[in-house]
């Protein structure tokens, strides 16, 4: 295979596996600065984690999964099928060295250095995200603050005591304790059980399905192509190119490769020197109609379970998950999820609910993205969000773009770096 021409030494073609918001994000601000742009996926488009999920654009909630409590919290309920955080049994050894590398990192230390990675995306976040809704991405977002709830202020405590320690590494969060009385006048759907809350303000949401099927539409309007159930079955490099061939035969050619494969990155990207483990971390969500509409996101930490107002009812999303990304829908964690909502929340008609679901959140070890060039040149990561990818996706493709056309590291993806072990 010959060279490819290059844009001033940078790629003129490019090639992104996997079809999601951190995907066609990348693609998206690729194509602002040039490139021309193919898209493959297994699937299609948002069929990972990108559809079902909450709807969040929540930067003063991208809270680092390896929290010291969660620890606790997980040795108590690993094996639980109506836990929020669950672990079926498994021979799987890598499952395990997986957990156990996650359970050494949970720590402050390392938490802490999660929170400060993320600060920088944090910042711009929201910003990226109107950077496409005002150049042709239909479909809006909605600024609403997120209201989470207890039963106690003991148990808000907690939440605000982590709020604190974001706001030490330089992260700006504007919050409100809430009294029971505040919750009952702002959420009809609030129970007697739930006595005190913490606003989070500067927050939005939007419907993720159709966010990422307005991106998808507006990178091909740039002139982009995506291509659907094309599963990778190999990727080669060549001096100033790289061809990713699909196990039906088909092949792509480009400059530059970018793996946006979620959960299933680990797979493809421990080929080509990516060190970081990445496990699906699965959640599930369904659609419930309500008596009355709901003013905005609402959250129950002690239950793990976000509530989103979505197409005149409600989106309720929860459970962690350690399995297959692949595995079926297990309906008994739909069935936790309702059993352990119902004391919080009325009005909602649980036996009709609509759209379940199950998508496979990329969680890494550490907290931390995977975000930036592997060892084979015009490689490149994008992955490992964990719950945060639809929060962080926008602002991932913007600076990856960045890195990829000029060679430069921005200095917000250092500590993403995707050869870290």
């Amino acid at each position: 295979m010959g060279d490819l021409d290059r844009i001033d030494g940078g790629p003129r073609s490019a090639i992104v596996i996997g079809a999601g918001v951190v995907g066609l994000s990348t693609a998206w601000f690729l194509q602002e600065r040039g490139v021309s742009v193919t898209v493959v996926d297994r699937a299609g488009i948002a069929a990972g984690a990108s559809w079902g999920n909450a709807g969040w654009l929540s930067p003063g909630l991208s809270i680092p999964l390896n929290e010291p409590g969660v620890l606790r919290y997980g040795l108590r309920t690993l094996l639980d099928r109506q836990a929020p955080l669950h672990v079926p049994p498994s021979p799987d050894p890598r499952l395990w060295s997986f957990l156990a590398r996650f359970a050494a990192n949970c720590t402050g230390r390392s938490w802490t250095r999660a929170v400060e990675a993320n600060a920088p995306l944090n910042d711009e976040c929201l910003e990226a995200f109107d950077v496409l809704t005002t150049n042709g991405v239909d479909a809006p977002t909605i600024e609403a603050p997120i209201t989470a709830a207890f039963e106690t202020a003991d148990h808000a405590a907690g939440l605000i005591g982590e709020l604190r320690r974001i706001e030490e590494v330089g992260q700006a969060i504007s919050y409100t304790r809430l009294t029971a009385a505040d919750l009952a006048e702002r959420f009809p759907q609030a129970t007697a059980r739930l006595g005190a809350g913490v606003r989070i303000d500067g927050q939005r949401y939007v419907d993720p399905g159709r966010f990422v099927e307005s991106l998808a539409r507006s990178v091909v309007s740039r002139g982009g192509t995506i291509r659907h159930k094309f599963e990778v079955a190999s990727l080669r490099a060549y001096r100033h190119a790289l061809s990713v061939r699909s196990k039906t035969g088909q092949t792509v050619n480009a400059n530059a490769v970018v793996l946006a494969t979620g959960a299933w990155l680990g797979d493809l990207g421990r080929k080509w020197g990516v060190k970081v483990p990445v496990r699906a971390g699965r959640g599930y969500s369904f659609t419930v109609p309500t008596d009355e509409p709901v003013p905005g996101p609402l959250y129950l930490p002690d239950i793990r379970v976000a509530c989103t107002p979505y197409r005149e009812g409600l989106r309720v999303a929860g459970t962690m998950e350690f399995r297959k990304p692949d595995a079926r829908l297990d309906p008994a964690r739909i069935a936790a999820i309702i059993a352990s909502a119902r004391p919080y929340l009325t009005g909602l008609d649980w036996e009709r609910r609509t759209d379940e679901w199950v998508g496979s959140r990329p969680v890494t070890t550490d907290g931390r993205h995977a975000i930036g060039a592997t060892s084979t040149p015009g490689l490149y990561v994008a992955g490992g969000h964990g719950m945060w990818g639809l929060t962080h996706g926008p602002i991932t493709g913007r600076l990856l773009a960045e890195h990829i056309t000029t060679g430069k590291q921005p200095e917000a993806l250092r500590p993403f770096d995707p050869l870290r072990r």
